[in-house]
């Protein structure tokens, strides 16, 4: 099973991905259980330590992933837009 690690823009979209049967944490959780996550690079790394795929806003840490070959799925405005476009084509 895929483990995630839900950046802290989206804290409690962990919740939803749980109830749903997914291994799934929230940096936001685990910094009040004392994990040191403060900065982009410390919590790619935790997610490429803990073999987690990171689930994020942050641009840069998307392309941080990226560039590192650390599983992330990027939640940028370019794939809210694809969501919006995706949506549209339901009323034409």
């Amino acid at each position: 099973m895929t483990k995630i690690l839900v950046d802290e823009m989206d804290d409690g979209m962990d919740e939803k991905l749980i109830s749903l049967g997914h291994d799934a944490q929230s940096v936001k959780k685990l910094r009040t259980f004392g994990k040191k996550l403060h900065t982009d690079y410390s919590i790619i790394n935790y997610a490429k330590e803990n073999d987690m795929v990171l689930v994020t806003r942050d641009t840069e840490s998307g392309q941080a992933c990226e560039e590192n070959n650390i599983p992330c799925i990027l939640l940028d405005n370019d794939e809210i837009f694809k969501i919006v476009l995706e949506k549209l084509s339901k009323f034409n």
